[in-house]
């Protein structure tokens, strides 16, 4: 099996860790400083589905696509942010000789309207989408410690094509270390992690708190609830489904079984707005917003945050 991954941040490390373990040929398309990196000290991974350790001789690593010209991929794992998405896609059309006649596209990205964004370029069978709700923090360019894990990795298609394409890929980051499975669902799990997301990330960014002190305080548990049932609300509106039918239903998974496993996660939002980086949150809030402009849904509490990460994010 070959694979590309395409952006080598802290998911894209921590992928490539498994599919390295599990024996596949891994190539990392990343950014001249991780590129150096990589090449001198190798692939590290920490955490609690233990250690491993990739000599730069058992993976290739560079700048340029230029330099995977004898490609022909079996997957693309896309792992950038996802403002980066519209880039992905152009580039990735411009080297479309690296995916090999019967490889995919997998976009391991938070959010939604990635695969949107790709289909304008590539055809619907071509694409699959992940669900991760792993944490994974980068502590060198080279260095990823896998921190928390709420749930199995899940890949699919929202274009509902066959998953036997991608189940070599689910296995081999299974037997690498990380639970991943396939899904008919992966719509209803793409939503489902909006939720978990969109609850988390802001309000925990902008009060500087781990996801546990949220679930913890009143005041902020009701602020939550309301952004949940301000998501079902828009959710339903344009059509899109998830697990579980009202918001009331969410909110007893979401306390008692999502947020336990990850209390002491800080926010990606927060991640990247310590280190003056560009959020995600256009991807997460900003989308609730703009699915619910068409129908009118009123998402007042949303709207708020998504103004106070912008405010933060441009200081």
């Amino acid at each position: 099996m070959k694979v590309l991954i395409y952006g080598a941040g802290a998911v894209g490390l921590g992928i490539a860790s498994c599919l390295l373990k599990a024996g596949a040929k891994v190539s990392i398309f990343a950014r001249p400083e991780t590129v150096k990196s990589l090449r001198q000290n190798g692939l590290v991974r920490t955490g609690i589905f233990g250690s491993l350790t990739a000599s730069p001789q058992r993976f290739t690593a560079s700048a340029s696509l230029e330099d995977f010209a004898n490609g022909a991929y079996d997957f693309i794992l896309v792992c950038t942010k996802c403002y980066d998405t519209a880039y992905a896609a152009a580039e990735l059309d411009e080297h479309r000789r690296l995916l090999s006649p019967t490889g995919v596209i997998v976009l391991f990205q938070n959010g939604w309207g990635n695969a949107e964004i790709f289909n304008a370029r590539f055809p619907k069978e071509k694409i699959y989408s992940a669900r991760v709700i792993t944490g994974f923090t980068r502590l060198q360019p080279h260095h990823v410690e896998i921190t928390v894990h709420a749930d199995a990795i899940h890949i699919g298609s929202l274009f509902a094509d066959p998953l036997s394409t991608v189940e070599p890929l689910a296995a081999a980051i299974n037997a690498g270390g990380i639970p991943c499975i396939t899904t008919a669902e992966i719509e209803k799990d793409l939503w489902a992690k909006m939720l978990y997301n969109c609850a988390l990330n802001p309000l925990g960014a902008i009060l500087d708190v781990p996801y546990g002190a949220l679930a913890e305080s009143p005041d902020t548990r009701e602020i939550m609830n309301t952004i949940i049932e301000e998501i079902y609300a828009v959710m339903t509106a344009a059509g899109f489904h998830t697990h579980w039918n009202t918001a009331k239903q969410y909110e007893e998974v979401f306390y008692n079984k999502l947020v336990p496993p990850t209390a002491l996660h800080r926010s990606s939002t927060l991640q990247d707005l310590k280190m003056g980086k560009k959020t995600e949150i256009d991807a997460l809030t900003g989308q609730i917003l703009k699915l619910a402009a068409p129908s009118h849904i009123p998402t007042p509490c949303n709207a708020i945050l998504y103004r106070l990460i912008q405010f933060l994010q441009n200081k």
